[in-house]
């Protein structure tokens, strides 16, 4: 799939707002654990990207009803669903100045279309290096999901089937979704959230 840019100014990609908040004393802190000076930017977004992926806890795989919305809420906390881990993982990337947006799918909520859909937020990035955006999914691994880091052929959370009304959408937005940010903020229980009130289109 080719992927595509929202915005045509780079910088829409390094700005920092109330959401990926990467001023943060947390995620400066952060920032400053994970990377060195002599690493690449490729090492960076490989060590950025495995760090929210394995570290920080996907809410539903551990059944938590918290919900966080800010990279540093997500930080704090440990935890989030998918949008929350990728506002995280922009924000780390950001403080680098290493470009990242956010990118979403529409699938199945559960395992059959009649349990309903929902978007799975990911993340778009550059590297510089290879000159090349890539998709990363660091939704968090678990038995049936095994997304990876990799510039040939993307390693994402989950395949998207076109024919039981699943998509996947090619944009890379500068921001996270409005109507996701709304969402996160409205609602106090995550479990609850999760099953009757997440979208399904963008």
């Amino acid at each position: 799939m080719t992927l595509l840019l929202e915005s045509s100014h780079w910088q829409d990609y390094l700005k920092e707002n109330e959401i990926i908040n990467f001023s943060h004393p947390l995620i400066r802190s952060k920032a400053s654990e994970l990377f060195k000076d002599k690493q690449s930017d490729m090492e960076k977004v490989k060590t950025a990207y495995h760090y929210v992926r394995d570290r920080i806890a996907h809410s539903w795989d551990i059944q938590s009803k918290r919900v966080t919305l800010t990279a540093a809420e997500v930080l704090f906390e440990g935890e989030g669903i998918c949008y929350a881990k990728s506002h995280l993982l922009a924000a780390l990337l950001r403080s680098e100045g290493i470009p990242a947006g956010f990118c979403y799918q529409r699938l199945m909520l559960f395992d059959t279309p009649d349990k309903g859909y929902c978007l799975h937020g990911l993340n778009g990035v550059f590297i510089e290096s290879v000159d090349q955006w890539i998709r990363l999914d660091a939704r968090g691994n678990k038995p049936g999901v095994q997304a990876e880091f990799s510039l040939d052929e993307e390693k994402l959370a989950f395949p998207v089937n076109e024919s039981l009304g699943e998509a996947d959408y090619p944009v890379i937005y500068a921001q996270p979704n409005r109507n996701i940010v709304a969402l996160l903020k409205k609602h106090s229980n995550g479990l609850e959230m999760y099953e009757n009130h997440l979208p399904d289109e963008l």
